[in-house]
């Protein structure tokens, strides 16, 4: 099976980019595409840090951006770093422009009908990007879904997807030599769920993020033992506090989001249940 990384990047809340890759997708046969997944892409500072992600996991980058400096700028990274680059939309409004003798609206977003449930969606967006990597931990009680793991078990782009379907998203890393905050174990209103990994993936991924940073590929964050303690370390935790697990050694974004969603409704279920 073939597999590749899928870098989807939007100034807006991507849905339209994200069907246009499923239907792409979809026209092959095993096929495993690996999604990065990056909504309201609108400054420089989120672009750079979205590159040391693509840097770090190579692949085909799609993108829908109406910025037109910002758009040069990821076109500029990818070539310089060789990686395919695709507009999405560009030859279907290349042909209407044609054909209309109009010119394309430029401002990210105006497809979108302003209802509430976009406004939802962006404030899920802003809340989560707000919450990322420990920040905030004093508002989690505010959040619909934590997510708890050890450095590179994928929970921000978990995070972002979780956002951009509407769910207030905060993580927090999880590292033995320095405990999370206490009011982890108290929340009330968010479910907190753990993500974990097998130790070679995890491995490999830290020695990716490493060499993208031009960092030494050997020090203890890849070590194998300290490793497998970080993770002893975590499932720990999880189990304590009875918290649901989801193992991200061989699930997209996609579908790991998808399985805390169901997570996340049966609770709902099971309280709307209990309530009655």
């Amino acid at each position: 099976m073939a597999r590749i990384h899928l870098h989807l990047l939007s100034d807006s809340t991507g849905e339209t980019l994200e069907n246009i890759a499923k239907a792409a997708i979809g026209l092959f046969e095993n096929v495993e595409a690996i999604r990065h997944f990056w909504p309201m892409v609108r400054s420089d500072v989120h672009l750079d840090r979205i590159m040391e992600e693509i840097a770090a996991n190579p692949g085909l980058v799609l993108f829908t951006l109406t910025n037109h400096p910002l758009r040069k700028r990821l076109e500029t990274r990818c070539r310089a770093l060789g990686l395919p680059h695709v507009a999405a939309l560009d030859s279907v409004a290349d042909a209407l422009s044609n054909i209309l003798g109009q010119e394309t609206r430029t401002r990210p977003g105006r497809k979108h009908i302003l209802d509430e449930a976009y406004f939802a969606r962006i404030e899920a967006i802003q809340f989560t990007i707000a919450h990322d990597d420990g920040v905030g931990h004093e508002n989690w009680e505010e959040a619909d879904i934590v997510l708890a793991g050890v450095s590179r078990a994928s929970k921000t782009p978990t995070s972002i997807y979780l956002a951009n379907r509407g769910y207030k998203t905060a993580n927090i890393p999880l590292v033995p030599e320095s405990p999370p905050p206490r009011n982890l174990y108290g929340l009330k209103h968010p479910m907190v769920v753990g993500l974990t990994v097998s130790p070679e993936r995890l491995i490999q991924i830290r020695r990716n993020r490493l060499l993208s940073l031009n960092q030494a590929p050997e020090t203890a964050y890849v070590d194998n033992e300290k490793v497998q303690e970080e993770l002893a370390f975590a499932r720990r935790m999880f189990a304590d506090n009875g918290w649901p697990v989801i193992d991200m050694t061989r699930r997209s974004i996609e579908e790991a989001a998808a399985a805390i969603i169901n997570l996340f409704n049966d609770r709902e279920l099971a309280e709307g249940g209990q309530g009655a």
